[in-house]
C-alpha cells in the first residue's frame, strides 16, 4: 500500500490528481544535481604505517578549516586493507571519537582497527606518494592533499581517484560531523549501474546530472529520479578499452541519507553522516563483480519452491468469499497459480496480527488454508511496523511491557499510519527482535500463514514531528482516505538532527528528513539516532522476521519488503512499490528489477498490470507477458482501482496462460538460478552485458532481459505494437515457443520480431542445455511431471558443445545445499563433433532425485548442421532396438534471416527424442549419428 499522506498539502485533492502530482514532483526536482562550490582544501596524510593485522593506518590533518556545513573534524584515521584477492576495504573516520557505522551486528563484517590514542601532528619523513598493492588491486595516495587511487594490477587502469585538480567541479575530502564529501573522476565512456532505490526513466545505465538521492522513503515509485523505499550506495562500473571488457564495483557502506552526483565524467557523495566505508569490487566480469559483492553483504535467501510460481494480491478483498473466488476463478479460466494474498482487509481494525472476525472468521478461513494447503497452494499476508496505541490491544499490550518501541524524550515515538496512533518497534533492540518472534509465532498459531510481507516499513509515518492524540475527536475518522494526518502534531526544527547544514534532495524535493517518517531526533536502542539509523529500518524488521519465522517449524521463510538496505537479499525478497498501470511504469520496471539483481536481492519484481489506477486491456496483455519472467511475479491492485485479476479478461487470460504456461515449465530452470544466486550471488534476471560484456551495443539496453546466463526475453512495451525491434547478440538463438525459428546473428544486430497481442518472445542461446518440465496449474504439480531437456548448439557448426545444470531439493529446508541428504545437483553436458551428438550428465548426490523419481522424457537438440536422418541411437553404450519406445524425428529449421556460409545456404534441424525413461538421478549419455556435411 502507498501512503498518500506524503504530501499532505495536497491531501485534499481527488484521489487520481494527487498521484500526478507526486508524480509530477517527483519528474521535476534536478535543482539539486547543479555543482556546488569547493569547499576546504581536504586533509593531508601526516603519517602512514603497516600494522601487524594486515592492513596500514594513516593519520589524515585538515588543512585550512571552514564553517560551511559546521567545523571540520581536524584528525581523521584512514585504514586501508586488501581484505581477500578480489576486494579492498578503505574507511575514514574521525581519530578522536568513534563515530556512527552501519552495526556490525546487522552486517557482519571484520572491525577496523581501534582509534590510536596518540595523533602523530607531523612525520620526520614526509611522505610523498605510497602505494599498497594487492593481488588485483593496488592502492596509492597523494598526500598534500591527501587523495587516493584504486587501480587494477592487471592493466593499471584507475578505477576511483579522489584527487581533486584545478579544473574539476568537485574538491578535496570534506569530512565534518553532519557533511561528508568526497569524489572520484570517470572516464567519460565508463558505463555506470545501481545507486538505488529509484526509478530510472533514462533506462538502467546511470545518466549524468539526473539526481540520485539514498534515503529510503514512502514515495509512489511513480516519482522519477527520487528517492524510493531502499538505499543501495553501489555501483558497477563497465568499461570497454580496446575490446577488452572489464567491471568493477564500489560500495560506500553508510546508512545515513545523501545525494549522490553524477557528471558523467566524475561522481561526488554529498553524506550527512557516518564515516567513509568503501570497498572496492575487483571483478573483472559483472557476474564475478556480484560474487564478490554478496561474499561480503549476504548471499541471497533461498528461495520455496511455490514462491516462483505465481501470486495474486489486491487491496480490497472485503471478505474471505472474495478471496475464495478468485482462488476458483483463477482455476476456472486454467490459469496458474500458487500464492493468494491478503493486504490489509483481513485485519481487525487494520491491526498487526489480528483478523477482522466478521469478514475473516478464524473457523472459515481455517478451513480455506485447510482446501488450498492440501492443493499445495499458499497463503501470505501483510504485517505493517507501526503498532496501535489501544490498550486492549494485547499485541500493544505486550510492545509496552518489554519497552520495544523506538523513543523521542523518553516516551515512545507517536506516529499516525492506518490503525491511527501507532509507535514502531525498535529492531535494533535485542528486546524487540523477541517479542517480534513471539508475536509472530502467537498469529501462526492464529492463523497458519506461509509467508510473511512486511510493507510500510522505510518506516512510512502519515503524520510528521512530534504528535499528540487529539482530544475529544475521533482519530481516523472512519470516513475519507486513510492516509490523512488526524493526530495533533507540532514540526521539530530546533535539533540540528531534524534540521541539518546539508538538505539531500529528499522526496526529489528537499523535504525535511523528518518528513513522513520517524522523527530524526528520535532514539533507538542504545542512545542510536533515527538520524543515522533511519534507512536500516526495513532492513532490520527483515531480519527480525527472518529469525522468526525460521523459528517457527524450521521451514525456509519467504518474507517480501519494501524497504532495502545493504544485504536485504540474506533475508527477503522485494518487489518495486507502487506503481502505475502505463506503458512507461511497465518498462520502468525492467530497470528496477535488473538494478535490484546488482545489489544482491534477486527476487524481485512489480505489480503486475499496474498499483493504480486502471490498466487498460492490451497494457495487461502485455504486462503479463514481461512479469511472468519477473523472478518474483505477482498481479496486485489497489484498492480504488477496479479488478484487475489475470481472468478479468479474456484476451488477458489468453495471455497469461500462454506466458505463465511457459514459466511452469521453467520452474526446474528458476529453481536453479534461485540456487545459483544463493551460492554465488548470480542475479536471476540480468542485464544482456552479464552474458556479452565484450557487446558495447547492449550496455544500455532496458528494453530486454536475461534469465541467468542465455534465456532472453525481448518483451512488447509500447501500445499498439505487434511487432518489437529486439537486439540479438552474436550467435545463434532459438525461440522457445517454436524451437524451429533460428536467429543467427554474427556480429550481433536488431531484429523485428513478430509479437501479435498473445505473443512475447523468448529465446535460447547457442551452448546451453536447458532442463524444462511440463507445466500444470500449481508448482507442486508441475514438479513432479517429466522432464525435457533443449540442447542448443551454434546454428550449422559442425562442432559444438553445450552445458546446462539442475538443482533439486526439498523446498522445505532451511538451507539450500548440499551434502544433506535431500537435495541432488546435476551437470549436464552436450557435444557435437564428427557426426556424432552425444549428450550425458553428471550427477552429484543423487539419493534425492533417485528417490523423487523424476525422469527424463524427452531431449531437444537444435542447430545441428544436416540433411540427413538421426540415426545409431546408443543409450548409456547400448544400440536402442527398433521395438523400443523411443521415437526420434528430425525437423528443419527455419532463419529470421538467412545465414550464409561459403557454400550458400546451411541447412540446420532440430532432432527430438521422445519416450525416454531416463532416471534423472543416475548418470546417463545418449549418442546418435547425423547425415552431417563435412
Amino acid at each position: 500500500m502507498v501512503s498518500l499522506s506524503q504530501f499532505s498539502s495536497f491531501s485534499s485533492l481527488p484521489f487520481y490528481l494527487l498521484f500526478l502530482l507526486l508524480c509530477a514532483a517527483g519528474g521535476n526536482s534536478s535543482a539539486s544535481s547543479t555543482p556546488p562550490a569547493k569547499i576546504g582544501k581536504g586533509y593531508r596524510l601526516i603519517s602512514i604505517e603497516e600494522i601487524p593485522d594486515g592492513g596500514i593506518v594513516g593519520h589524515l590533518q585538515v588543512i585550512q578549516k571552514n564553517k560551511i556545513y559546521g567545523p571540520d573534524i581536524p584528525h581523521l584515521q584512514l585504514f586501508v586493507k586488501h581484505e581477500t584477492q578480489d576486494r579492498l576495504r578503505i574507511h575514514i573516520t574521525d581519530a578522536e571519537k568513534q563515530r556512527w557505522e552501519v552495526p556490525y551486528n546487522l552486517l557482519p563484517r571484520e572491525q577496523p582497527p581501534k582509534l590510536m590514542q596518540t595523533i602523530a601532528r607531523s612525520s620526520k619523513s614526509p611522505i610523498t606518494v605510497s602505494e599498497y598493492s594487492g593481488s588485483e588491486l593496488i592502492v596509492s595516495f597523494t598526500t598534500d592533499p591527501f587523495g587516493f587511487a584504486v587501480k587494477r594490477k592487471s592493466n593499471g587502469q584507475t578505477l576511483f581517484n579522489s584527487s581533486s585538480d584545478a579544473l574539476d567541479p568537485f574538491g578535496n575530502l570534506v569530512f565534518k560531523d553532519q557533511y561528508l564529501e568526497i569524489s572520484t573522476k570517470l572516464p567519460k565512456d565508463a558505463s555506470l549501474y545501481g545507486l538505488g532505490e529509484n526509478t530510472q526513466p533514462h533506462g538502467i545505465k546511470l545518466y549524468p546530472n539526473d539526481p540520485y538521492t539514498l534515503y529510503t522513503t514512502d514515495i509512489s515509485a511513480i516519482n522519477l529520479n527520487a528517492d524510493l523505499y531502499g538505499s543501495h550506495p553501489v555501483y558497477m562500473d563497465l568499461r570497454n578499452n580496446g575490446g577488452e571488457p572489464s567491471a568493477h564495483a564500489v560500495l560506500l557502506l553508510n546508512s545515513n541519507g545523501m545525494d549522490v552526483f553524477y557528471r558523467g565524467n566524475s561522481l561526488t557523495y554529498k553524506v550527512i553522516g557516518g564515516v567513509f566505508d568503501f570497498y572496492f569490487f575487483a571483478g573483472p566480469t559483472p557476474l564475478s563483480v556480484v560474487d564478490q559483492y554478496t561474499s561480503l553483504i549476504g548471499r541471497p535467501a533461498p528461495m520455496p519452491y511455490w514462491s516462483l510460481g505465481f501470486h495474486q494480491c489486491r487491496w480490497g478483498y472485503h471478505n474471505l468469499s472474495v478471496v475464495e473466488d478468485v482462488v476458483e476463478n483463477y482455476k476456472k479460466a486454467r490459469i496458474p497459480l500458487d500464492v493468494i494474498w491478503n493486504d490489509d482487509d483481513h485485519m481487525d481494525g487494520h491491526k498487526d496480527f489480528t483478523l477482522n472476525p466478521t469478514n475473516y472468521p478464524r473457523p472459515k478461513l481455517l478451513a480455506f488454508l485447510d482446501k488450498i494447503h492440501s492443493m499445495g497452494m499458499k497463503y501470505i499476508v501483510i504485517i505493517d511496523p507501526g503498532i496501535g496505541v489501544n490498550s486492549s490491544y494485547g499485541v500493544y499490550q505486550r510492545g509496552m511491557a518489554n519497552d520495544v518501541f523506538i523513543k523521542y524524550e523518553g516516551e515512545p515515538y507517536l506516529a499516525q499510519v492506518w490503525p491511527g496512533a501507532v509507535h514502531f518497534p525498535d529492531f535494533l533492540n535485542p528486546k524487540t527482535v523477541s517479542w517480534w518472534g513471539d508475536e509472530v509465532r502467537r498469529f501462526h498459531e492464529l492463523v497458519p500463514v506461509d509467508g510473511l510481507w512486511i510493507d510500510m516499513n522505510e518506516a512510512s509515518n502519515f503524520c510528521s514531528g512530534k504528535c499528540t492524540i487529539p482530544k475529544g475527536k475521533q482519530c481516523p475518522s472512519g470516513t475519507g482516505p486513510g492516509w490523512i494526518c488526524c493526530l495533533d502534531c507540532k514540526n521539530i526544527t530546533n535539533t540540528r538532527w531534524d534540521d541539518p547544514p546539508y538538505k539531500i534532495n529528499a522526496s526529489g524535493l528537499q523535504v525535511p528528513i523528518g518528513f513522513k517518517t520517524i522523527a530524526t531526533s528520535a532514539v533507538h536502542y542504545n542512545g542510536v539516532l533515527e538520524y543515522d539509523a533511519h534507512s536500516l529500518y526495513g532492513f532490520s524488521q527483515s531480519i527480525a522476521t527472518h529469525k522468526a519465522l525460521q523459528g517457527l517449524e524450521g521451514k525456509r521463510p519467504f518474507i517480501l519488503s519494501r524497504s532495502t538496505f545493504v544485504g536485504s537479499g540474506k533475508y527477503a525478497a522485494h518487489w518495486t512499490g507502487d506503481n502505475k498501470g502505463t506503458w512507461e511504469d511497465l518498462k520502468y520496471s525492467i530497470s528496477t528489477m535488473l538494478n535490484f539483481g546488482i545489489f544482491g536481492v534477486p527476487m524481485v519484481g512489480s505489480d503486475i498490470c499496474g498499483f493504480y489506477p486502471a490498466p487498460t486491456e492490451e497494457l495487461c496483455n502485455r504486462w503479463i507477458e514481461v512479469g511472468a519472467f519477473y523472478p518474483f511475479s505477482r498481479d496486485h491492485a489497489n484498492y480504488y482501482s477496479p479488478r484487475q485479476e489475470l481472468y478479468q479478461w479474456e484476451s488477458v487470460a489468453e495471455s497469461a496462460r500462454n506466458a505463465l504456461g511457459m514459466r511452469y515449465k521453467l520452474l526446474p530452470y528458476l529453481y536453479t538460478l534461485n540456487y545459483e544466486a544463493h551460492i554465488s550471488g548470480a542475479p536471476i534476471a540480468r542485464p544482456l552485458f552479464f552474458s556479452f560484456p565484450s557487446y558495447t551495443e547492449c550496455y544500455g539496453l532496458s528494453t530486454q532481459f536475461l534469465l541467468g546466463s542465455s534465456l532472453m526475453v525481448s518483451p512488447v512495451l509500447e501500445q499498439g505494437k505487434s511487432n518489437v525491434k529486439a537486439l540479438f547478440p552474436p550467435g545463434s538463438w532459438y525461440s522457445l515457443f517454436d524451437m524451429t525459428q533460428t536467429i543467427a546473428s554474427k556480429g550481433g544486430r536488431y531484429v523485428t520480431l513478430d509479437a501479435p497481442l498473445h505473443v512475447v518472445n523468448v529465446h535460447l542461446y547457442q551452448n546451453t542445455i536447458l532442463p524444462m518440465q511440463q507445466g500444470g496449474m500449481i508448482s507442486k504439480e508441475a514438479r513432479m511431471t517429466p522432464f525435457s531437456l533443449i540442447v542448443t548448439f551454434p546454428a550449422g557448426a559442425t562442432e559444438g558443445e553445450a552445458k546446462g545444470k539442475l538443482f533439486l531439493d526439498d523446498d522445505e529446508l532451511p538451507d539450500m545445499k548440499l551434502g544433506n541428504g535431500r537435495s541432488t545437483y546435476i551437470d549436464f553436458y552436450g557435444t557435437m563433433t564428427k557426426g556424432t551428438v552425444k549428450v550425458w550428465s553428471e550427477v552429484q548426490e543423487s539419493k534425492f532425485a533417485l528417490d523423487k523419481g523424476w525422469h527424463i522424457e524427452k531431449i531437444t537438440v537444435l542447430g545441428l548442421n544436416g540433411s540427413g536422418e538421426a540415426s545409431s541411437v546408443e543409450i548409456d553404450g547400448n544400440p536402442v532396438m527398433g521395438a523400443s519406445n523411443i521415437e526420434m524425428n528430425t525437423t528443419e529449421q527455419k532463419f529470421h534471416e538467412e545465414l550464409e556460409d561459403g557454400d550458400g545456404k546451411t541447412e540446420t534441424v532440430m532432432v527430438e527424442i521422445k519416450g525416454l525413461s531416463l532416471s534423472v538421478g543416475k548418470n546417463f549419455a545418449i549418442s546418435w549419428k547425423m547425415g552431417i556435411k563435412g
